[in-house]
């Protein structure tokens, strides 16, 4: 009861405002480990999910949720919160896990000289996708390093335990995932942030794909030596190093992985980016079709250009007069002798898909529109493309003859009258004056 009473106090107080940067708790999940020796000597992990709170405050605060494992930040010069400003809290994921230093045990700059470190890493993950943040919490111990890797002698933590924390690093993205099209420029987001200042840190980009890893850029801050290029050296002193590509190509897809090093933390976010092609659509009439009733047209609809596979062509007609009514309007009839071309693979490795189908002209059908709908990933609608069936009456023999007869009589109605014209013209030349 006492829990629930203080989540309403603190949602009145921040309702209609309420951001993450005013807030001073998160909900969190704790992914806890057992790190233990079998009988044949192998290490073998356990994972416990457990409670959490992230709690923003002073040493002397009273936990929020008392039933949970607080992680109880206090002030520093780095706070976790501003690197998700404007994002209200029901719009994040938390959680927590231990992070192990390997066996590497290096005095943290802003440490006490007594003090003793055991570190836990934090992120922050928006639920729609629009950025990753992730951050180290330092907690101080009394315990020394047992001389061995940490994880072997990490700790047990109970279920209602408060641990006094503070944020040491941060790294951000604000592209998790990044879609771009063939040919164009694309940044990739990346930051970074330490609570001390002149670390010496280490910046690496890699990109990732089936297997294969290459090193695109690395800096470090202690040598100054470069390798590599992409990231602005000016912008590194502020933290910022995104990537950027400068043309994307096919081979420009994969995962590519920023870095940073502050020993003895290592922190990288994986970054997807993938190729993603609009189809053209075209279709191979013009915005009126006119045809001789019982007549057969072949007519098809192309997507080209487009990546990645697949795309889905849909044939329909139905009433023009209709078309534009949202209530009441027959829903359109969808063709179905449609017929598909294999996927074409072009030279700058898109593809190419058509639809088509035989129509039949009939006077029942004259009016009508025949659409073509195209649907790809890279859409946010659609694609339609559309054209109207005219169809007219087959001319018969008496029709034709009855036309041919006023064609000739017209021929020599124009002949008689270009004669009579000619020999009055002759005949006024003659007159004596």
């Amino acid at each position: 009861m006492g829990f629930i009473l203080k989540i309403l106090i603190y949602s009145s107080l921040c309702a209609g405002v309420q951001c993450v940067h005013q807030m001073s708790w998160l909900p969190c999940q704790f992914f806890d480990e057992l790190v233990s020796v079998n009988n044949e000597g192998h290490i073998e992990t356990q994972l416990f999910l457990r409670d959490a709170m992230l709690q923003f405050g002073q040493k002397r605060d009273t936990p929020i949720n008392p039933n949970a494992v607080t992680f109880l930040i206090t002030g520093s010069r780095l706070d976790l919160r501003r690197y998700v400003e404007g994002v209200e809290a029901d719009q994040l994921e938390c959680e927590v896990r231990r992070y192990s230093t390997e066996g590497i045990h290096v005095r943290w700059p802003v440490q006490e000289a007594h003090e003793y470190n055991r570190w836990f890493i934090c992120t922050l993950k928006h639920t729609k996708g629009l950025f990753t943040v992730t951050g180290f919490l330092r907690h101080p111990s009394d315990q020394p390093p047992s001389g061995q890797q940490d994880y072997r002698s990490w700790s047990a933590i109970g279920d209602t335990d408060v641990l006094i924390t503070t944020a040491t690093m941060v790294i951000k993205t604000q592209s998790p995932s990044v879609k771009v099209g063939l040919g164009s420029q694309q940044k990739i987001h990346c930051q970074f942030a330490v609570d001390h200042k002149g670390p010496n840190v280490t910046i690496e980009w890699y990109w990732q794909r089936r297997g294969e890893r290459t090193r695109l850029f690395s800096h470090n801050s202690r040598s100054g030596q470069n390798q590599g290029s992409g990231v602005g050296l000016k912008s590194l002193a502020g933290g910022d190093v995104s990537y950027t590509l400068p043309f994307s190509k096919m081979t420009s897809e994969g995962t590519y992985i920023c870095s940073v090093t502050v020993m003895p933390l290592f922190a990288s976010l994986d970054i997807s980016l993938r190729i993603e092609e609009s189809p053209r659509v075209s279709l191979s009439v013009g915005p009126v079709l006119t045809l001789q009733e019982g007549a057969e047209q072949k007519v098809v609809c192309e997507a080209e250009n487009y990546y990645p596979l697949d795309v889905e062509i849909v044939w329909y007609q139905q009433d023009p007069a209709v078309s534009g009514q949202r209530v009441g309007a027959p829903l359109p009839k969808v063709l179905q002798n449609v017929l598909q071309s294999s996927h074409k693979h072009n030279m700058d490795k898109t593809f190419t898909l058509s639809a088509f189908f035989y129509l039949q002209a009939s006077l029942r059908d004259s009016g009508k529109q025949f659409t073509c709908s195209v649907t790809h990933q890279s859409l946010r609608v659609p694609i339609k493309k559309s054209f109207i069936l005219n169809v007219e009456e087959p001319v018969g023999w008496f029709n034709f003859t009855c036309i041919t007869v006023v064609i000739l009589l017209t021929i020599i109605l124009s002949g008689m009258l270009f004669h009579l014209y000619s020999e009055g013209k002759q005949s006024r030349q003659k007159k004596p004056y």
